[in-house]
C-alpha cells in the first residue's frame, strides 16, 4: 500500500485527484499508476484502469488471476467492474469512498454473486494516510478556486 500511496502523491503533484494503484503478482509489482484524467483528457484514466493495462501487458494476458490490487481509495463502479472482468483475486484499499465507492460502500460489484467472478476485499489499509491526501488536495483546490 505504501507504493500505491507514492503513486497517489505523484497524482497530487500533477494536480490530479490523488489516487494511486499498484498490482502485485508473485511478490512483484506488475502494474503501477496514478490518476491521469486531466493529463490525458480521458475520463477512464483512473489509476486502476491504467495499472490493469500495465499488468496485463507485463503478464501477457488479460486474466489477472493470482494478482492483488492495492489502491488508496475504494474503486468506483467502472474500476470495480474492470477488476472483476480482469479476474483479479484480491483487492486491498485504503479510504472508503462515500460518494462513488463500489466495493462495499455504495455498491458491492466485486462481491456480487450474480457476476461470474468475485474478489476478496480488505478495506481500510492505511486509510488515514489516503484520506489525508484527498482532504489536503481538495482543501488546496478550494483555496485556489476562490
Amino acid at each position: 500500500m505504501n507504493e500505491a500511496l507514492k503513486e497517489a502523491r505523484f497524482a497530487a503533484e500533477d494536480e490530479e485527484v490523488p489516487v494511486g494503484c499498484v498490482i502485485v503478482h508473485d511478490g512483484r509489482i506488475v502494474g503501477r499508476a496514478h490518476n491521469q484524467r486531466e493529463r490525458l483528457k480521458d475520463p477512464t484514466a483512473h489509476a486502476e484502469i491504467i495499472a490493469i493495462t500495465q499488468a496485463s501487458s507485463a503478464l501477457e494476458r488479460w486474466r489477472l488471476s493470482g494478482c492483488t490490487v492495492y489502491v488508496t481509495v475504494e474503486p468506483c463502479a467502472m474500476c470495480a467492474g474492470a477488476l472483476v472482468l480482469a479476474r483479479v483475486d484480491r483487492l486491498v484499499y485504503g479510504a472508503p469512498d462515500a460518494k462513488a465507492g463500489a466495493c462495499g460502500t455504495l455498491y458491492n460489484i466485486v462481491s456480487d454473486e450474480r457476476l461470474n467472478h468475485r474478489i476478496e476485499v480488505t478495506a481500510g489499509v492505511l486509510a488515514d494516510e489516503a484520506s489525508a491526501l484527498l482532504s489536503d488536495f481538495f482543501r488546496r483546490r478550494r483555496i485556489t478556486d476562490n
